[in-house]
This record gives structure tokens, C-alpha cells and sequence, in this order.
């Protein structure tokens, strides 16, 4: 039996919407690359796009474990000498973009370059509840059912 090289035209991309209410931050984050790449797939290509499109809803009520809600510091720079800034993950969640939080995990667990770009285009995240993709019909995927792990409450 040969492996499968799919070419871009074979591939068959899903939606899949995922509910981030009270999920853990990585956790969500590495099955999000996962879908997103296409490593979920037997006919996973590496050059080759093969992953769904993935719409998170409820970015603004993910969990974060141990101290990392206060702790964490997300970095970015301006451009200019001297030019490092920083906020913590509670400014950035409580704040006016809660879903960089999960899009900032979510493109350091994909690959570095034009695959990986064109890979990160199919996530769509929101903060609230509500989406505009219905006409696509995107499929509901429980991360909470996966494992007892991905769910946190406090």
C-alpha cells in the first residue's frame, strides 16, 4: 500500500465550531493546531493544507491554570529602540480583544512560514457566543468531553 500524497484540490476541509467556555488555554490550543493543520486526517499531507476551518466561540471564558492569569505576559514590540511592551493575560482577557489569548497560542503551536500563515487564515475567533458562519454549517466539537482535563472550573 502507498502513502497518500493528497494535492490541494483532493482535500475535503470541514468546519468545526468549538465552544471555549470554561476550557483550558493550551489545552485548547494544541487540538485547535491539530485540527487546523490536518494532522487529524489519514490523509495528512505536510505541504500540503489539509486542515478544517476552526471557529472558537466564547474566547472570553477560557481558563487559564495555576497563576498563569495573573503571571503570564505576552510580549510585542514596537519598532522602535526601546520599544518592548507587555501585558499580562488578565489585561489582555478582561480587555477589548479577549480571543488574542487563544489566537496567540494557537499560531505559536503551528509551523513558522507560508504554510503556516495560510494554515492560522482558518481560525476564526470570537468572543461571544455568536458567529457568522452559519450558512457554512460548521459541526460541533466537544473538547470538554475528550478528557476530564481540558475543562476547568473554579
Amino acid at each position: 500500500m502507498k502513502t497518500p500524497s493528497v494535492k490541494p484540490a483532493e482535500v475535503e476541509k470541514k468546519w468545526i465550531v468549538i465552544d471555549a467556555e470554561d476550557l483550558v488555554v493550551g489545552r485548547l490550543a494544541a487540538i485547535v493546531a491539530n485540527r487546523l493543520r490536518g494532522k487529524h486526517k489519514a490523509i495528512y499531507t505536510p505541504h500540503v493544507d489539509c486542515g478544517d476551518n476552526v471557529i472558537v466561540v466564547n474566547a472570553d471564558k477560557v481558563r487559564l491554570t495555576g497563576r498563569k492569569y495573573e503571571n503570564k505576559k505576552y510580549y510585542w514590540h514596537t519598532g522602535y529602540p526601546g520599544g518592548i511592551k507587555e501585558r499580562t493575560a488578565r489585561a489582555l482577557i478582561e480587555g477589548r480583544f479577549p480571543e488574542r489569548v487563544i489566537e496567540a497560542a494557537v499560531r505559536r503551536m503551528i509551523p513558522r512560514g507560508p504554510l503556516g500563515r495560510q494554515q492560522f487564515k482558518n481560525l476564526h475567533v470570537y468572543a461571544g457566543p455568536e458567529h457568522p458562519h452559519e450558512a457554512q454549517k460548521p459541526e460541533p466539537l466537544d473538547i470538554a468531553a475528550l478528557s476530564r482535563k481540558n475543562k476547568r472550573e473554579d
